[in-house]
Formats: C-alpha cells, sequence, structure tokens
C-alpha cells in the first residue's frame, strides 16, 4: 500500500484517496478521444483511397472506351456514321442516299451487293421483313450513280414479254428521284433475263425507261440505268407450293443522276455533295393489274439498324466525343454522355472529398485516336470530366456519413454512459474503501454507508460484498493479512521454480548440433516476426531472412515426402535426381510451399493430386504448383496476394485470414523471386522463381 502522503486527499480525512487517479482518468478519457478521432480519420483514409483508386479506374476506363468506340467505328457500319454524322440522326423517311465506305457496288452481282449492304448496315428496315439501301459510293469517279439494293417477300412474279407497250399486266419497278429542283421518274419491267452469271441463277433484269406507262412506239431503254431482281427457289413457309408461296426476292438497281455525271464532266467535283442529304428517293415495286404494290419505299414504320445514339450509349457521364476530320478547323460531331443521375448529396461531403489531395487528380483525362476512311482520315478525342468521380465518389460517401455519425454517436454514449454509472461509482467505491483501509490502519472499527451504492450491476455487488466485509474486518483484519503475507511468499517461490527449469531448458537445447534447435530458432523467429510491430502485414515485410544456397530438387521431394504430416494427401512431385541450387533461406521457402499447398488443398477437386513440377534455365528455377478445380476470378489473380484478401466468400467462418499468401509473396520477394497464380488446364497453377545460385 502507498504512504499516506502519495494518496489524493480526501475532505476531513486525510490520507484518504478522493478519486481514480488523474493518470487513470486520462488514459481512459484519451483513449475514446483517440477511438473517435480514429474512426474519422480510418473515414477520411478511405475516402482519399477511394478517390485515387476511383481516379485510376476513370482513366483505364476511358482508355478503354476509346479503344471500344474506335473498333466500332471502323467497322464498315460505324464508317457508315462517320461519312454520313447528319443522315445518322435524321428521320428514315423519306428515302435518301447516303455514302457508302465502298468506291462502288457491283450491283450486279447479287452476293456482292447484298454482302456490302449487311456489312454495313445501311438498309433500312421495313415492317414485314423488307429492306431497302439507297446510297452512293465514296468515290466520285465511279460513275456518279446511285445503287438501290433492297430484299422483300414476293409470289410469282410475271415477267414482261419484249414488245409489249403495255406494262399494266406485269410486274414492274416505279422510281422517282427529286434534286435540285429536278424530278427524274424511270419505270422498269421485270424481264427474264437470257444471261446467266455467277451467283444470278434465278435473275431477272429490270429494263429502265424514263417516264411512265404505257410505252411509246420505238422507246428506247434508258442505257444507263441497270437492275436486276432475284427470286430464290424455296417457299419462305415450310410446306408451300411453288408457285403460289411467297419467297425471298432481292432487287438491285442503278440509277444515272445527270447532275452528279454533268459536275464529274466538269472536272474537280465536291464528293459528296454537300447537298446530297436533300435529295429523294421513292421506290415501288408493283404487282400486275391494280393490285396493292408489293413494296413501296415511302411506307411508314423504316428504322435505321444502326445510328450514332449507339455511340453515345458507350459514354459514361461527363464524357465527351468528338470527331473531327484531319485538316478541317470545325469538328465534324459531337456526343456526350448522359448526366450524373440525380443523388442526394451533402454539400460539405462534396467540399471535403474536393479538397482531398490525390496525385495527377487536377490533370486532365484524354484519350485520343484516329481512323482511316474511305473519304479521309478522322481524329478522335475522347474527353473525361473527372469531377463526375468526385461527384459519384460524394453522392456514396452521403449514403455512408449516416454510418459514420453513427458510429460516433455510439462512441459519445458509451463513453458518457461508462462515465455516469461506471467511473463516478468507481470513484466513490474507492473512498470508501480508502476510509476502511484508513480505519484498518488506527486499528479501530470501520462503519460506512454503502446505501447509495446498491443495484444489480457488478459494482453493486461489489458493494454488498465489502459491506459484509466490514461487519468482521474488526475480527479478520489480522488473520487477512498474515495469509496474504503467506500467499505472497507462496507465489514468489511459485514463480521462481518455473522460471529456473525455463531457463535450463532454453541452455539444454540451444546448442547447434540439437534437433530440436531448427524448431527452437522457428518459434524464436516467429516471436521476432510478431511481436513489436504496428501490424502483421508490417511484421512480415520487416522479417530479416538468412538467404544460402538451396538444393529446389531435394527440397522439393522433402516436402512432397511430408505433406501428408500436415494433413495433405496427394501431392506428387518427380525429382530430376540432379542438385539444382537456388539461393532462398530454407525455413522461409517451406513456409512459402506450405501455404501454397494449403490453398490447394482447399480448392482442389477431391480425390485429385497436387502435382510439383520443377523446371530451371540459365538464370532462374520454376516451381509449378497445379490443382484441378474451379477457376479464380480474373479480377482476383493479384488481389489474393493482398493481406486480408480471400476468394473464399466464408473465408471469416472457416477462420482464414487472407494472409497465407500474402506471407508467401512478401517472403518470395525477399529472396529475390516471385510468385504469380493463373487458371490453366481446368484448375490453377501457383508458379514460384527463384534466382539459381552458382555451383
Amino acid at each position: 500500500m502507498k504512504p499516506a502522503w502519495q494518496l489524493p486527499r480526501l475532505p476531513g480525512l486525510p490520507g484518504l484517496p478522493t478519486r481514480l487517479p488523474l493518470r487513470l482518468r486520462v488514459v481512459f478519457r484519451g483513449m475514446f478521444a483517440l477511438l473517435a478521432l480514429a474512426t474519422l480519420g480510418l473515414a477520411l483514409s478511405v475516402l482519399q483511397d477511394e478517390k485515387q483508386r476511383s481516379h485510376r479506374v476513370y482513366a483505364d476506363g476511358l482508355s478503354r472506351n476509346q479503344a471500344q468506340i474506335a473498333a466500332r467505328l471502323r467497322h464498315p457500319t460505324g464508317q457508315l456514321a462517320l461519312l454520313n454524322p447528319e443522315a445518322m440522326e435524321q428521320a428514315a423517311l423519306p428515302l435518301r442516299p447516303i455514302v457508302l465506305p465502298f468506291a462502288a457496288l457491283d450491283f450486279d452481282d447479287r452476293a456482292k451487293a447484298q454482302q456490302a449492304v449487311e456489312l454495313t448496315g445501311c438498309a433500312l428496315q421495313y415492317p414485314g421483313g423488307a429492306t431497302l439501301c439507297a446510297a452512293v459510293g465514296s468515290n466520285p469517279y465511279a460513275g456518279g450513280f446511285v445503287y438501290l439494293v433492297g430484299s422483300l417477300a414476293a409470289g410469282e412474279l410475271v415477267p414482261h414479254p419484249p414488245g409489249d407497250l403495255d406494262l399494266q399486266g406485269v410486274h414492274r419497278a416505279l422510281v422517282e428521284l427529286d434534286y435540285r429542283g429536278e424530278t427524274s421518274r424511270w419505270i422498269a419491267p421485270y424481264e427474264l433475263s437470257p444471261e446467266v452469271r455467277p451467283g444470278n441463277q434465278g435473275a431477272g433484269r429490270l429494263t429502265g425507261y424514263a417516264g411512265g406507262a404505257p410505252l411509246a412506239a420505238g422507246v428506247r431503254p434508258v442505257r444507263d440505268f441497270r437492275g436486276w431482281l432475284w427470286q430464290e427457289g424455296r417457299c419462305l413457309e415450310a410446306g408451300g407450293v411453288l408457285p403460289a408461296c411467297a419467297r425471298r426476292s432481292f432487287l438491285s438497281v442503278r440509277l444515272p443522276v445527270e447532275v452528279f455525271r454533268g459536275a464529274l464532266a466538269a472536272g474537280n467535283p465536291v464528293w459528296p455533295p454537300p447537298d446530297l442529304g436533300r435529295m429523294g428517293i421513292r421506290l415501288r415495286l408493283l404487282a400486275p393489274g391494280d393490285a396493292p404494290p408489293l413494296f413501296d419505299s415511302d411506307t411508314p414504320g423504316a428504322v435505321r439498324p444502326f445510328s450514332l445514339a449507339e455511340v453515345r450509349a458507350l459514354l459514361l457521364p461527363g464524357e465527351r466525343l468528338t470527331v473531327q476530320q484531319a485538316g478541317s478547323a470545325t469538328p465534324l460531331l459531337t456526343l456526350t454522355g448522359a448526366g450524373l443521375a440525380d443523388e442526394p448529396i451533402a454539400p460539405w461531403i462534396a467540399q471535403l472529398i474536393r479538397r482531398l489531395p490525390v496525385d495527377g487528380f487536377d490533370a486532365p483525362v484524354v484519350a485520343r485516336e484516329r481512323i482511316d476512311t474511305a473519304l479521309g482520315r478522322f481524329d478522335l478525342v475522347l474527353s473525361g470530366d473527372i469531377r463526375s468521380v468526385n461527384t459519384a465518389l460524394a453522392a456514396v460517401a452521403t449514403r455512408l456519413a449516416w454510418t459514420v455519425g453513427a458510429m460516433l454517436l455510439a462512441i459519445g454514449l458509451t463513453w458518457a454512459v461508462i462515465e455516469l454509472f461506471v467511473i463516478r461509482r468507481i470513484t466513490l467505491l474507492t473512498r470508501r474503501a480508502a476510509a476502511v483501509s484508513l480505519g484498518v490502519r488506527g486499528g479501530g472499527e470501520v462503519g460506512i454507508d454503502l446505501t447509495d451504492l446498491r443495484g444489480g450491476d457488478e459494482l453493486a455487488v461489489l458493494a454488498r460484498g465489502l459491506n459484509d466485509l466490514l461487519q468482521r474486518v474488526n475480527d479478520d483484519v489480522r488473520r487477512a493479512q498474515i495469509r496474504a503475507k503467506q500467499e505472497q511468499d507462496q507465489w514468489h517461490a511459485v514463480g521462481h521454480e518455473i522460471m529456473s527449469p525455463l531457463q535450463s531448458l532454453m541452455a539444454l537445447h540451444g546448442a547447434a548440433g540439437d534437433p530440436s534447435g531448427r524448431y527452437i530458432a522457428r518459434m524464436q523467429q516467429a516471436v521476432r516476426v510478431l511481436y513489436g510491430q504496428a501490424s502483421p502485414s508490417e511484421a512480415f515485410a520487416a522479417t530479416t531472412l538468412a538467404i544460402g544456397s538451396l538444393d529446389l530438387d531435394a527440397f522439393l521431394g522433402h516436402v512432397a515426402g511430408n505433406a501428408p504430416y500436415i494433413g495433405i494427401d496427394g501431392v506428387v512431385f518427380t525429382s530430376a535426381g540432379t542438385p539444382l541450387l537456388v539461393h532462398a533461406d530454407e525455413h522461409s521457402l517451406e513456409d512459402v510451399v506450405g501455404h501454397v499447398l494449403r490453398n490447394a488443398d482447399r480448392h482442389r477437386l477431391p480425390g485429385t493430386p497436387i502435382r510439383i513440377t520443377l523446371q530451371a534455365d540459365a538464370a532462374e528455377a520454376r516451381v509449378a504448383i497445379h490443382n484441378q478445380g474451379a477457376p479464380i476470378a480474373g479480377d482476383m489473380l493479384e488481389r489474393i496476394f493482398e493481406y486480408g484478401v480471400s476468394e473464399a466468400p466464408d473465408a471469416a467462418a472457416l477462420g482464414q485470414r487472407g494472409q497465407g499468401l500474402f506471407v508467401a509473396r512478401t517472403y518470395m520477394a525477399k529472396m529475390g523471386g516471385t510468385v504469380a497464380a493463373a487458371n490453366a488446364d481446368g484448375g490453377v497453377v501457383f508458379t514460384l522463381v527463384l534466382p539459381r545460385a552458382p555451383g
């Protein structure tokens, strides 16, 4: 017991402690204050790390998004959008020609014409399955024609007999072209063609005549108007009977445009014409008699299979895509991503996140790409808005702020409850106990009122016990002092008897040749590693290894042979029988292989072996540990080596702390080697690489 001059004074009772010592109160309350500050610091640290990670992920995502957009625009369908940015945003009807990424169309060959149209996606899709593409080539010197390529379902076609001026009883195409105030009109009856070209079986010609029907005597077809109409030989519906059934029909027409041809004759034409979008075209495929047309290009409901809206959908909020033709001073088109979701954001949180320091956060995020097309080069500039990262992070932080606030409130309430119901009562109980001590030292009877400390908690039980003790303290104080002295002497003796043989045992087994020395050394290494550090991860990182030359072939044979003793069966290693020396620490390398084997044992298929193979070259030795089982998710191949990370969703319930693979990578790095995981051959393979030692 302390002398009376070291105890705080109790008013009226000299030498009695009045409350908890100042040091304990400072430590106790300081711990609660540090806990609150640590909670705030943890929240700020997480926000800063998340901001840094979000910035990196955003920059990487912008580059990937740029590559995806560039790949989409390099495709003929995307080039079609680049060459016709205004047309892609206009209504599908009335039918207007667009510029193809090809110099011209081989309209005489059904397969080539159909392939070009399907590849570029220029055809409008009509209700009922009909399609039609109106286009011009990207090269003005290909003739200055407009091409019409489409498909529809039609029954048996009625051909036009040669010399018949009345076209009312046959199938015929009626084409109208309106451009720069001039209207051209052609009527093209379907005629059986004596020509049979490769890929054109079942083809009929569309012979074009200027004007309408009936034809005048002696009229001759337009020489540059060329058209074909092909029809498949099978029915679209199962069980159909020819010729009454509907069959898939394809048409390909080339229209001569005098305005284009005049510009070509004058030399140095501007291509494509700036007013190409003002050209109107209408194609109708008329049936014999007064029956409704088989197809009319002005039929409502036509849609384009591709538009710039699909590219715009690839843009993230805040991103902007600018497409500019090389050498041009003005952008060809500019697309912006959708706006950010309207989520509640606390203004002070948004201001806090903006002020968090992150390296490179103020630098602009821009990705550039160049695309070559038939009409020149186009520069793509995808710029991101880093403020969207702040906004998204602020929205998440606003939702989590309530959690942090609740944690701080819980800390404050716990502090207040402990101060009121624990510390205050402990202070009162301490003062009463000090009075008992003073009375005992004075040799007189002690009587203290403890009724204000009654209750059902532990302190109340302690107070009742003290009250009962006071009833017998005068008679038992001497006996208690004697017994306390005896017990103190007994514990000193027991401690001395335990420490003496322990020191002798350490001296007995401390010799270098003792078989137990290996395990004593590993125990000492574990003590040095785990104690005196701020965290286990820092402890492993600060470990110093005793690296020397190690026969890796013999070492792996020893590990495989002893694997069943640590509960891992089926470990297979075929020794080459030749020593292979590497730079390594034997104990640490044994820990590395042990952690990898345990990981393989947990995830392999039941009954399958774990195979260890060894390969080497002049500089390195490679150990591959392969197990059959489920593969590791791609985003986890690197993260499983981080401290506290485990791929198993129930790792915590199984007692797995996510520490083994972190230790393996740390030790391998200290030995100058590496460890990596990969999915291969129906399972997972871990590869350990160590530098070879001379010898």
